[in-house]
């Protein structure tokens, strides 16, 4: 029993008693707790003050540099873009003179037959009737499974057109009878090549921005019929719905092309030694 009542009247032994009575007496001596709370915020933002004011004033120095710097750059692109436009203005120049030159010597040395060379080299600009196909991407491309039309090893089948696609149809057009042709404002020629850069199409080395607009000049009724027959035709529809590629053709009652902006002119020459060679073949026969 008296361990019980020990027990009862004494549920803290003198260790824990000791405890507490130092913490009281810590307490008293140092600041309140709420005290020291408030002096540690009032610090912590001080010290935030004192940075955002020096980023400030860093700020505010280096400024006046930084819009030089910036002016400077913003001066040195106008300036080369002046002087790359300067630049392709005299090309273009240069360019239309060229072709002027060629074209008055295809008129000069083509005779009667002058408008038909001028025509098949694309060397003046034509009107008539004709068709217009218009081929765009896909709006959602998406990854092929098979062996499409369009597989390769290099990419990956998707709704986007590529190079060899739009080289089908314009070969496709000129085998159905187009007597002439232009995709998005190019007259191609003979001597035309139409290639890739990445995933843009190159035609003569300028590139080609979707949708490609293919104009032709032909017998607009005969020349669309023909075309959508043709091999190359069933191959665009095969684009069509199997890739979600776009398009769509039309006869017109009137198009226009404008002329090839360079043409180059080749002529051939018979070699001296073959003339020369041919000369002796003819005396010793006639002999």
């Amino acid at each position: 029993m008296s361990l019980l009542t020990n027990v009862m009247h004494h549920s803290l032994d003198e260790g824990y008693a000791e405890a507490a009575a130092r913490r009281e007496a810590e307490g008293g001596e140092g600041l309140p707790t709420r005290l020291r709370a408030k002096l540690g915020l009032a610090a912590a933002l001080l010290l935030a003050a004192v940075v955002v004011t020096l980023g400030a004033a860093q700020a505010r120095i280096s400024a006046p540099t930084l819009a030089k710097e910036r002016q400077q750059l913003i001066d040195r692109i106008n300036r080369e873009s002046s002087d790359a436009d300067a630049l392709q203005k005299n090309v273009d120049t240069l360019r239309n003179a060229v072709g002027n030159k060629q074209r008055d010597v295809l008129q000069k040395h083509g005779g009667d037959k002058a408008d038909l060379v001028a025509l098949l080299a694309g060397a003046t600009a034509v009107q008539g009737p004709g068709v217009k196909l218009v081929v765009d991407d896909a709006k959602q491309t998406k990854q092929s499974s098979g062996n499409g039309p369009r597989e390769s090893s290099g990419f990956s089948d998707t709704g986007r057109v590529r190079d060899r696609d739009m080289q089908r149809i314009v070969n496709g057009l000129w085998q159905s009878g187009a007597e002439a042709v232009a995709v998005n404002g190019q007259r191609l020629t003979a001597l035309s090549a139409i290639r890739a850069a990445g995933d843009a199409i190159l035609v003569d080395n300028k590139p080609l921005v979707p949708p490609y607009t293919v104009l032709a000049i032909g017998d607009g009724e005969r020349l669309s019929t023909a075309f959508q027959n043709s091999a190359d035709g069933l191959y665009l529809r095969a684009l069509q719905q199997n890739y979600g590629i776009r398009t769509s053709i039309s006869a017109q009652s009137e198009v226009r092309l404008p002329a090839a902006p360079s043409l180059i002119v080749r002529t051939a020459k018979p070699q001296e030694g073959a003339v020369a060679e041919r000369g002796t073949d003819t005396g010793k026969g006639t002999s």
